[in-house]
């Protein structure tokens, strides 16, 4: 039961169950700690983002960078997954898998903003403002973060896991879920439920870097719980710009 406290994979509760309080203070786990190696993260993540934008505009042809989008796409999986199950070595493999990720986003940016100028904007805007006033919510505890609200979120992130999974296995025999990947009400709807579901796991979050602060983590799971934020911010852009590309296209 332990695993379903916390939507996202990368940043469960049961993390912290082989850590000691009396770790050393000064070798311990802290908040702005995480804050720094979270925008060390978003710096690795910009680099190949323009480096893959740039190319884009350069050539004007989306199959020039689709390698590179591709690799991206590989490369954040399997990172993700060994800085999941090696948590120790967050700090080599986070960045790299933020480098990936830029790889991707940084293609799949520029070419819905060739479709649709100015929606990168909005969406980065979006994203950005969402994190913060989260972050001032659950601060301020206007959000308790609950064991039923993790339960909630939780079942909500896997119901859209197993959605996208099957829709995924669909497309290859040419068919896809009706109605959800469209630009009609039911399309827009699911993907205004998504984006809510995605910025809630920010909470998540906040409060698994706060409890590993707390409980005297090392200092590696800085890495780590930086890792995890990038993911779920990851994620919130991309459902945000899937949002928005159906709003433009009605």
């Amino acid at each position: 039961m332990a695993m379903m406290r916390t939507a996202n994979p990368t940043s469960n509760a049961g993390t912290f169950e082989d850590f000691s309080v009396s770790t050393e203070r000064t070798d311990a786990m802290t908040i702005q700690g995480t804050v720094n190696k979270t925008g060390l993260l978003l710096v690795f993540l910009m680099i190949p983002a323009v480096f893959v934008w740039r190319k884009f505009y350069q050539s004007g042809d989306p199959s020039s960078i689709m390698p590179w989008m591709m690799g991206g796409l590989a490369g954040g999986l399997i990172f993700a997954l060994i800085t999941v199950f090696r948590k120790s070595i967050a700090s080599w493999t986070a960045p790299i898998y933020a480098g990936c990720q830029g790889l991707l986003l940084g293609g799949l940016s520029a070419t819905l903003e060739a479709q649709l100028p100015g929606i990168v904007i909005q969406a980065v805007a979006l994203t950005f403002g969402t994190l913060f006033s989260l972050l001032l919510a659950y601060t301020s505890r206007m959000i308790k973060v609950t064991e039923n609200f993790k339960l909630g979120v939780a079942a909500a992130t896997g119901g859209i896991f197993l959605i996208y999974l099957v829709s995924f296995v669909m497309s290859f025999f040419g068919s896809t879920i009706p109605y959800i990947h469209e630009s009609g009400t039911i399309g827009i709807c699911f993907s205004l439920f998504v984006v809510v579901i995605a910025a809630l796991n920010l909470v998540l979050d906040f409060d698994f870097i706060e409890s590993g602060v707390a409980k005297g983590a090392p200092k590696y799971m800085e890495w780590y719980a930086a890792f995890g934020l990038l993911v779920t911010l990851v994620w919130l852009y991309i459902e945000i710009l899937r949002l928005l590309a159906k709003l433009r296209q009605r």
